[in-house]
């Protein structure tokens, strides 16, 4: 009963929105946000969506209104839509009716380029209410990482906050880009050319058809029969009639179909005939109903292709968008060349704190929204850019920071800690935040002369300078001792000779901290007791080091994942 509510409210808030019809596509992603858990239970909400739609639908928008009053009144309130800086409008675009997608490959997880243009996607569709795929496209066995397909759905749930509309996988649907085929067959715009490679090539350079081109469409499907069973790898391939005197040679009868005898990860030997890159993605965006296309300015040619087939089969294309390469510069993103890497034993893993995987910056404490306001801050630009390591993260740092630092608690860290004893000084009663503004209190401490502070702060002592303990006391280093001062802040403030102001532990109130860097170098140390009450996953900031993700909880230590400033 309770899905059943979920799904009416959003009927009654779309169709109200919508002069009192609702539409399936705009409800599907709001009811997967309520809980992920639902997914898997797809075919069924669609199901009950279709069934309620129906009663929906029939409603005046007066009764549609009343409805919603009783069942979700907050759904009735007319929020100004957030601002998206960088992002403008969609050609032709409609509420409610966008349907766009990210096209990766499985040949490992995805990386900051993926976030780059799959944030993009996602951004745009959340605009305007629509649908957004993750189409995972794996016809060609040679590049395949079958950790990957999971990976990538776990990638994608992270950076759109589980508002993907639905995966879909190319070797799923083999048999669809077959019906096409054969619609293509049909209205003679394929041939199967068993020329050799080298000589068809020039002649269509020469703007000339191969003997192949001519052939009558009876003798086309035969030679299309034999690609299941006798023709071998590399002795034919499916081309698409276009225009042979076409300005662009890589417009002119280019390859849909080939031959691939090897072992698929996912369906094995199922299929021997694979449709190449402009086959499977012409159809599938035509079948899940794309209404624009968001991808790389490489990918040019690609959709003027696509667009040829959409023609044929007289379905409007939809509105491309191409935008130009982010160069990280000093970023390995190559997938082939990290993955040897992490066999060679150089990196531990795809989370290796080093890589620029999604997984990596998770597990570092960046959150979901913060890839996302970089991709809306550079916008679709067609312009090719150079990035470097620094500027990038200084960036993704910003806006990781202004969602952490209103929730971060705050701790004491001392790194390589040395245990100082400060002569004359009194016990002291110290009370702190947990943070300066949301969390008041909830740090205590009661100290007396001993106290660890870090092996660089013990080392820039100099004699005669007042320093002081944070929240706590001042001292000053006197004939090589360390000796009380005074608690007041204000005498260290007002101090002729004033030194650092220093972080602290205390013996009785310490946990033992390992902090994994950037560079994948450990940090060991003490924080403060309190510490111990952070969960794995939580991020806290250690004043004057940063902030920290909790990566892993163990009797005798924390361990943390530096993340940035």
């Amino acid at each position: 009963m309770e899905l059943d509510n979920i799904i009416r409210k959003y009927a009654l808030q779309n169709a109200i929105k919508f002069k009192g019809k609702a539409n399936a596509g705009s409800l599907i992603g709001k009811i997967f946000a309520e809980d992920p858990e639902y997914k898997k239970q797809a075919k069924e909400i669609s199901s009950k969506i279709q069934e309620i739609l129906k009663s929906v639908n029939v409603m005046t928008v007066e009764d549609q209104t009343k409805e919603l009053q009783i069942l979700a009144p907050e759904l009735l309130e007319d929020k100004p839509k957030e601002k998206k800086e960088g992002l403008k409008p969609l050609q032709n675009a409609e509420e409610g009716k966008v349907v766009m997608r990210l096209a990766p490959s499985p040949s490992g997880p995805l990386h900051i380029g993926h976030s780059y243009v799959g944030s993009l996607n996602s951004e745009y569709v959340k605009m305007y209410g629509g649908k957004f795929y993750v189409r995972i496209e794996d016809t060609n066995s040679s590049n395949i990482y079958e950790p990957a397909y999971d990976m990538i759905r776990e990638d994608m749930d992270w950076l759109t906050d589980n508002s993907v509309t639905e995966y879909i996988i190319q070797s799923d649907r083999v048999d669809l880009y077959y019906d096409y085929a054969l619609k293509l067959f049909d209205k003679e715009k394929l041939y199967v050319c068993t020329c050799d490679a080298e000589e068809a090539r020039e002649l269509i350079k020469k703007s000339e058809a191969c003997p192949c081109r001519n052939l009558a469409k009876e003798e086309q499907l035969i030679r299309w029969k034999k690609m299941f069973s006798e023709y071998q790898q590399g002795e034919a391939v499916v081309k698409f009639k276009s225009d042979l005197t076409h300005k662009n040679p890589a417009m002119r009868d280019f390859p849909l179909f080939r031959i691939n005898e090897e072992e698929h990860p996912r369906v094995g030997k199922k299929y021997r005939v694979w449709p190449l890159m402009n086959m499977s993605v012409a159809i599938d965006d035509m079948e899940l109903g794309m209404t624009h296309t968001l991808r790389g300015k490489d990918h040019a040619d690609n959709a003027k292709r696509q667009e040829m087939i959409h023609e044929v089969l007289e379905h409007k294309t939809p509105i491309s968008i191409s935008v130009g390469r982010i160069n990280f510069e000093g970023l390995e993103l190559s997938t082939t060349k990290t993955k040897e890497r992490i066999k060679s034993g150089e990196f531990e893993g795809w989370d290796d704190i080093r890589l620029a995987t999604l997984l990596a910056l998770k597990k570092r404490g960046y959150q979901a929204n913060a890839l996302r306001k970089y991709a809306v801050s550079v916008g679709a630009s067609k312009n090719d850019k150079t990035v470097a390591v620094e500027e990038f993260f200084k960036t993704i740092n910003a806006f990781n920071k202004e969602i952490i630092d209103p929730i971060a608690h705050r701790h004491y860290f001392v790194s390589n800690p040395r245990e100082i004893e400060i002569k004359n000084a009194p016990e002291v009663k110290v009370e702190m935040d947990l943070h300066p503004e949301n969390k008041k209190g909830g740090r205590n401490f009661s100290t007396k002369n001993k106290f660890f502070i870090s092996e660089e702060d013990f080392n820039n002592i100099c004699e005669g300078e007042i320093i002081r303990l944070i929240n706590c006391l001042n001292f000053k280093k006197e004939n090589n001792e360390l000796v009380f001062v005074s608690k007041d802040v204000e005498d260290f403030k007002n101090s002729t000779n004033k030194g650092q102001a220093i972080h602290w532990v205390i013996d009785d109130n310490k946990q033992n901290v390992m902090v994994r860097l950037q560079d994948n170098s450990i940090i060991k140390g003490y924080a403060e007791k309190y510490v111990q009450e952070v969960k794995e996953n939580q991020i806290v900031q250690f004043e004057r080091f940063g902030f920290c993700r909790c990566d892993n909880i163990t009797p005798e230590k924390t361990e943390f994942w530096f993340a940035h400033k």
